[in-house]
């Protein structure tokens, strides 16, 4: 059956607005990452507090979008993708606007939180919704577009705080959010989700823990993307730090080590989601990416007395072997039925973004042990996330093409 040029207009539609809405989401979740000094500063902090004040308010960040990633998944399955897409995107562009204000760590931190809250339902909704409306054999090539738009928000991001303070930054972020509202106009709602209505367990977030079988399937599902979360979290978030002991030549800015990350990570998603499609697998894609990786963060860890520009280098280069970003998403997206798609969509990104929690706590715990080496704290971490990551993919399904228009039983 040929799409109607209606159903064209809506899936059009759709592709912009969750490509769009997921360019703010980004640009609000880094915007932290690239303004964080200078911020922090700005409300009397320094030295070692600026490392360790920061972690928190990222922690804060992050529990915030485990949280809401939880709420937003399951009010997907239950009232509709279109109310989660838009409602998330309200949620994160007022917390955007209030963080420009604040003038305390309290204040900094429970709008961090906020914002966290709406951060976690954009995406998840957004590509649950597009890849329902989109023909099964073309579904990479629609997340594709949406990745890869929404992850440019990050180095976009970068250039506003380096034209901007701190607060307008954060404006602009609040700014474009509610401005996005206004192409609500014209998208529809997945049909797969219409006709799922009267389907049992139907949001049910729970129902996940009571089924070993669906339960082992959705831990791989958080598992294999825990890596991209490290480099972003750790080492690019940290790069600063990083930067000191590995003797760069020049002082590293944390907001350009993220525009320059992402910058490959928009790279690697267009390149996965195209050869995705062109190796008609998800699993194999990532196998590469993964390994691709494992040989950056190497280089990372063990090239000493970089120039700056080699070291941004580096981390673009990093962020590139990350870029599997979209295929994660779409792997998520394509491993449950229509009655709970939506939840596991919206709460497994959120979870590896989560998983900076733990994963922050741990580089903490180990720095300590290690007599503060962040070196050796750090390769222990990534060769942990590395491992979970290939062990989960080792045992995952491939799901290229599968049919996504069916209920899933408990």
């Amino acid at each position: 059956m040929q799409p109607t040029k209606a159903s064209n207009a809506a899936l059009s539609a759709a592709i912009l607005v969750a490509s769009l809405g997921y360019f703010v989401d980004i640009y609000d979740l880094l915007l932290f990452s690239i303004v964080r000094i200078p911020s922090l500063k700005s409300l009397g902090l320094s030295g070692t507090q600026l490392t360790d004040t920061g972690i928190m308010l990222l922690n804060t960040q992050m529990i915030g979008m485990l949280i809401g990633g939880i709420l937003w998944g399951m009010l997907g399955d239950k009232k509709g993708r279109l109310s989660v897409l838009f409602g998330s995107i309200f949620l994160y562009s007022l917390a955007n606007i209030a963080n420009g204000l604040v003038h305390s760590v309290n204040a900094y931190a429970f709008w961090r939180f906020i914002a966290g809250l709406g951060l976690a339902g954009e995406l998840g909704a957004g590509i649950t919704l597009v890849a329902e409306l989109m023909p099964k054999e073309k579904r990479g090539y629609a997340t594709t577009i949406v990745a890869s738009v929404g992850v440019s928000g990050a180095v976009v991001a970068y250039f506003i705080a380096q034209m901007f303070d701190w607060r307008t930054s954060f404006f602009i972020g609040g700014g474009l959010g509610l401005f996005l509202l206004l192409l609500r106009i014209g998208v529809a709602e997945s049909g797969m989700f219409s006709q799922s209505k009267e389907a049992s367990n139907r949001g049910d977030f729970f129902a996940l823990f009571k089924n070993k079988v669906q339960f082992v399937k959705y831990i791989r599902c958080i598992l294999i993307g825990i890596p991209l979360w490290f480099v972003v979290g750790i080492l690019i978030t940290l790069s600063p730090e990083f930067g000191k002991v590995l003797r760069v030549q020049g002082e590293v800015s944390a907001g350009a080590a993220v525009a320059w990350c992402y910058g490959g990570i928009v790279i690697g998603d267009i390149a996965g989601g195209l050869i995705s499609q062109w190796m008609k697998s998800r699993i194999k894609v990532v196998y590469i990416f993964l390994g691709m990786a494992t040989i950056g963060i190497t280089a990372y860890f063990t090239l000493y007395d970089l120039s700056l520009q080699h070291f941004y280098w580096l981390c673009g280069g990093i962020g590139l072997t990350v870029g599997y970003w979209v295929i994660f998403m779409t792997i998520a997206t394509e491993q449950f039925g229509t009655n709970i798609r939506a939840t596991v969509t919206t709460t497994v990104p959120n979870f590896v973004r989560g998983a900076v929690v733990p994963l922050t706590l741990l580089f903490q715990l180990l720095k300590g042990a290690f007599g503060g080496n962040i070196i050796h704290s750090g390769i222990t971490v990534a060769i942990i996330s590395f491992a979970v990551a290939f062990y989960a993919l080792s045992r995952m399904k491939e799901t290229f093409s599968k049919d996504l228009d069916y209920v899933e039983e408990f």
